[in-house]
């Protein structure tokens, strides 16, 4: 989960132009490297070679980290013209002052800057105003939505939204998608103009609530003719790009459940399916993953982690069939309380293939694909029955081995080809699986492995755990500390500091 002060930009569609973006900002300005510190008591070569200000050996003060911090996030909202304009009168100041090292640092972020969108120029008649151009492109069913946002005459972000063609006419589609993006970003980033290449149903009151939270005059422009217009119309261009990209992913996805749906013989598309499997070493540390592909594609926004509960799985006793029935029993608990209280279990809002508009049980799958073979799968129906589920839900499993798909009461795999647009997608969906179930049993791992040690401590309870691994970040460096450092760390003292050292420095070692 992110924090609530976390600030993001997107979504670009210009991934490869993002990815240059990034990299040169991490040039250009000194930033944290590592999420956690590669030495103790000393900073990585990333400090050396000037990439990172040594946030981890507190060598830079958070107050002027913080500034650089908000000279990238100037880049990322479009105002690099007006960074370069700051930075210019800094290094001019410096100058006058005789200190030409912190000038030349200044001058080489400048010159990096300047490279930014360098030959992204869009030529129009007055290049001084910040300007965002929003146009879409549709077919019967999907929207592709672009949104330009030019910053003095520059190209600075391509922002790509899809949406339900069928949701509204064009103008009210892109009021929702303007209405959904000005409500995440910061005044600051809000443009003075903003061109439309349809009538919006509401835009005198868009324009009003964009005016207010800038604190200055925001209009909203249904350019005719000229610059602007032809501005819409490269905009427009682009969205008929994405679109068709759009629509041969699409197109490609719908014959992999096409295909499938002729497989298991399915009444219809299965639009949600969801995969399990259980990761564990010898029963240690058994978890289960829970992974949902929306339309063919990954839908991360719905994948669960499971522990893995039952206390027969346990370090030198696995069981893959009970593991694999608790995870589908506590999925489906829900499901089935209410189909015992007379509640409808299927049922969709189809107002959007995209998005689904959630009624109360939209997240019911129309397949489910378990990973492994006839036992598993046999698990997993037992459970289904027992919850008066089976009727509801198709389930089937895929071997590893051999790609092979069972069917419940079938002792025969069907007869399938493993390059089979069907079978490929439950295989894309069976590695998805797999991938995030040995994720997740490696972090379970880890920090039953760093707790470990620690628990066998005398005196040493969970609170002071935690502190001691947020001071320290490691096992390793807590042995690596003397006693007046493990004293320093709040709730430790100097007694259990002298605890904690011996046990890492027995008495009688060398």
């Amino acid at each position: 989960m992110g924090n609530a002060k976390d600030r993001y930009y997107g979504p670009y569609v210009d991934s490869q132009m993002l990815r240059s973006t990034y990299n040169l900002v991490k040039r250009i300005f000194p930033l944290r490297q590592r999420p956690q510190p590669l030495h103790k008591d000393r900073p990585c070569l990333n400090y050396d070679i000037g990439r990172c200000p040594g946030v981890c050996q507190a060598l830079v003060t958070p107050e002027d980290y913080r500034k650089t911090m908000n000279k990238v996030a100037m880049i990322f909202q479009g105002r690099t013209g007006e960074l370069i304009e700051t930075l210019s009168q800094t290094m001019e100041k410096a100058a006058e002052d005789l200190n030409f090292e912190h000038a030349a640092r200044l001058r080489d972020q400048i010159n990096g800057l300047k490279q930014l969108g360098a030959e992204q120029k869009v030529a129009l008649t007055d290049d001084t105003v910040s300007r965002d151009a929003i146009a879409l492109a549709s077919d019967e069913h999907h929207a592709c939505i672009q949104l330009f946002q030019i910053r003095a005459g520059k190209l600075v972000g391509r922002l790509g939204y899809v949406a339900d063609a069928q949701s509204g006419e064009p103008g009210a589609i892109l009021q929702r998608v303007l209405e959904e993006h000005f409500q995440t970003v910061d005044p600051v980033e809000i443009p003075a103009e903003i061109v439309v290449q349809h009538e919006l149903p509401d835009g005198d009151m868009l324009a009003a609530y964009l005016s207010q939270a800038k604190g200055r005059k925001v209009a909203i422009s249904y350019p005719q003719r000229q610059g602007k217009a032809e501005l819409l119309d490269m905009v427009e261009r682009n969205a008929m790009i994405e679109l068709s990209r759009s629509q041969k992913a699409i197109d490609r996805n719908n014959r992999a459940m096409d295909d499938l749906a002729a497989v298991l013989d399915l009444p219809e598309l299965p639009r949600r399916i969801e995969g399990y499997d259980i990761s564990h070493i010898q029963g240690s540390d058994a978890v289960a993953s829970q992974v949902v592909f929306i339309d063919g594609l990954p839908a991360k926004q719905h994948y669960r982690h499971y522990k893995i509960k039952n206390p027969d799985v346990k370090p030198g006793h696995s069981d893959d069939f009970a593991s694999m029935a608790e995870v589908i029993s506590r999925r489906f608990r829900k499901y089935a309380n209410a189909k015992e209280k007379g509640q409808v279990i299927r049922k969709w809002n189809e107002s959007s293939v995209l998005t689904r508009n959630a009624t109360a049980f939209s997240d019911f799958p129309d397949l489910l694909m378990i990973d492994g073979g006839k036992g598993q799968l046999s698990a997993v129906v037992k459970v289904l029955r027992e919850m008066n589920l089976l009727d509801e839900v198709r389930v089937v499993s895929l071997a590893k081995q051999r790609e092979e798909i069972f069917l419940p009461g079938e002792s025969d795999p069907l007869p399938t080809e493993a390059d089979q647009p069907g079978v490929q997608l439950l295989r894309r969906l069976r590695d998805e699986a797999h991938r995030f179930a040995v994720s997740f049993h490696r972090q379970q791992r880890t920090a039953r492995m760093r707790r470990s040690r620690l628990d066998e401590i005398p005196g040493l309870g969970h609170y002071r755990q935690k502190q001691l691994l947020a001071a320290f970040r490691s096992i390793d460096y807590v042995r690596e500390a003397s006693v007046k450092q493990i004293a320093e760390v709040p709730g430790i003292g100097p007694k259990m500091a002298e605890v904690i050292h011996e046990y890492f420095h027995p008495k009688g070692d060398d």
